[in-house]
């Protein structure tokens, strides 16, 4: 039989990352395959660095968790083909999370409504969401 948790323990779980990461998490959207682990040193071109909003996920329902507001970037940082996200603690430096980035409606751990960045343009995060296993 496989683990299996109540709605309550995977709200838990997933409300808890985003505590265990901070009110002021860093996002940062890169080029490339994504590095081994979070505990591997970063990989890639910084396309975008975003400051998510002080309340960034919604709270966990049914075993999943959301974004919440907008999570723009009105200035991209660098020319390049998204492929990676790494989001950090406060400090900028110290990785908690990590996954692929393609399109809206491309499948990846977080779409964005372009992935192809230039300098200075506009872009949106699209999708992203935490889903406990468990169920």
């Amino acid at each position: 039989m496989s683990l299996q948790w109540s709605t309550g323990v995977r709200n838990a779980i997933l409300d808890q990352i985003e505590t265990t990461i901070g009110a002021s998490a860093i996002l940062k959207i890169r080029t490339g395959a994504a590095p081994a682990s979070c505990a591997t040193a970063d990989s890639g071109t910084v396309l975008a660095t975003l400051l998510l909003p002080s309340d960034w996920m919604a709270a966990a329902s049914a075993g999943a968790k959301a974004k919440t507001g907008t999570w723009q970037d009105t200035s991209a940082d660098a020319a390049g083909t998204a492929a990676h996200y790494r989001l950090y603690a406060t400090d900028g430096t110290t990785c908690h999370s990590q996954g692929t980035v393609t399109a809206t409606s491309g499948g990846g751990d977080m779409e964005v409504d372009n992935v192809v960045f230039a300098p200075g343009q506009s872009f949106t995060v699209t999708t992203f969401q935490w889903t406990a296993p468990g169920a």
